[in-house]
């Protein structure tokens, strides 16, 4: 049987640095405020000329390069992101032809901030089964774009960011050991974007409402959300017959800071053992966690042998977990 795991990573943020002082200047909020409650220090924002397609083919070609693979040698690409270049084409179709990859699978993934683990699990059914050998996933998200910088429950939290990771067959013990992914419609009013649909067409209307922005419920997503990372975690675990005291490295995605702490409390895992960049970078999305990986991989926190969880919650509702060895 195959082994799916990481053949190389990269990543790409936008230059412009957005902190808590310049929000001060755009809605009431404060910088403390913003600490005390996120633990997001400052985020990027893209540039009027930058998209997710430009940004995800910078990444792309470092993960390549770093994995020591040509682009026509991909056989799949996988964009993760709720924040395409635009409704059709695919942006996974646009990152495809500016790379060159001629020839391959390629298609988007929208499972918003738990996208890149939904693109992991896909590349590595693809790897096991060996439909594919090599496939490259894009966590992708310029969120700025759908901000609403009146509204402080949403223009603190997000940012833009890009990374990507290529996947491909490598040798046991390391790898993707266990996947857990879940999606509950239930709570879908809870963050959304009600306009740019079929639900809801463009019109001038809709932009006056400012309905093209992100609508989040946030008071409403915390316990949903840390309940189920603590329970998605713990059952890929048990998927592999590994317990908490195994894991060298848990990647939660940076939603929130108080939320990584809860579920970090919750695991009974040690703070030396939890990787986070929210204070950097914020919310990202689906880009969050491979931007994590990729700078643990660049920086040596990550060694080879080492037991990694990364588990995820984002709209729809979605959550997952993937536990590799790396």
């Amino acid at each position: 049987m195959c082994v799916a795991g990481v053949l190389g990573t990269g990543s790409a943020l936008p230059e412009k640095v957005i902190t808590n002082a310049d929000l001060e200047k755009l809605v009431e909020t404060s910088d403390q405020w913003i600490k005390d409650r996120t633990g997001i220090r400052e985020r990027r924002q893209a540039a009027p000329n930058e998209t997710t397609s430009s940004l995800s083919v910078k990444a792309a070609r470092l993960a390549l390069e770093r994995a020591g693979i040509k682009a026509t040698d991909l056989d799949l690409i996988i964009c993760s992101t709720i924040s395409p270049d635009m409704p059709l084409p695919s942006t996974a179709a646009l990152i495809q032809r500016e790379l060159g990859a001629h020839g391959c699978c390629a298609f988007d993934l929208a499972a918003a901030c738990s996208g890149f683990l939904f693109g992991m699990t896909v590349a590595e059914q693809f790897i096991r089964t060996g439909a594919s050998t090599r496939v490259l996933v894009i966590g992708a998200e310029l969120l700025s774009r759908y901000l609403d910088y009146k509204d402080r429950a949403t223009c603190v939290i997000f940012g833009d960011g890009v990374a990507a990771a290529v996947f491909g067959r490598v040798e046991p013990p390391s790898g993707i050991l266990a996947h857990e992914l879940h999606t509950e419609g239930q709570y879908a009013d809870h963050l959304f974007i009600p306009a740019g649909g079929t639900a809801m067409p463009a019109s001038c209307q809709t932009v006056e409402q400012g309905s093209h922005f992100i609508k989040m419920r946030g008071n409403e997503l915390f316990k949903v959300a840390v309940r189920n990372l603590e329970d998605v975690s713990r059952k890929v675990l048990e998927k592999a017959g590994l317990t908490t005291n195994d894991i060298d490295l848990f990647i939660p995605h940076q939603a929130n800071q108080r939320i990584t702490e809860a579920v970090r409390e919750r695991l009974g895992l040690s703070s030396e053992k939890v990787y986070s960049n929210i204070a950097r970078i914020g919310n990202t999305s689906s880009a969050s966690i491979p931007i994590c990986l990729d700078e643990c991989a660049q920086t040596g926190r990550l060694k080879k042998g080492d037991l990694v969880l990364m588990s995820a919650f984002g709209a729809g509702v979605t959550w997952g977990a993937v536990l590799m060895r790396w």
